[in-house]
């Protein structure tokens, strides 16, 4: 399978990743503000392990950033992401 298209998908409030043709895996988010709550991740069974949620985390991160938001991690995998690679951690609403 080639590599997933991560886009936001603004009508419905979350990062998405595309393979094949479809939804493969996502992000959902609300936003307040400046802030934009990343609340959960989720990848189809069939396309786990094969960092597709991280591509999607990455994206939504990478984003904020470029938009000037803070985040805050209430998905445990976001946050799980954001330890293992610090250079987010600036993004984080202290």
């Amino acid at each position: 399978m080639t590599q997933p298209t991560v886009r936001r998908n603004a009508g419905r409030r979350r990062f998405e990743a595309e393979a094949g043709g479809k939804v493969v895996g996502f992000l959902d988010y609300r936003e307040s503000g400046d802030r934009l709550d990343l609340v959960h991740t989720e990848v189809a069974p069939e396309h786990q392990g094969r960092g597709f949620g991280e591509r999607i985390v990455k994206f939504a991160l990478d984003e904020a950033q470029r938009e000037g938001r803070k985040v805050l991690p209430s998905c445990s995998f976001v946050a799980a992401f954001i330890e293992r690679h610090p250079q987010y951690q600036p993004l984080v609403v202290d």
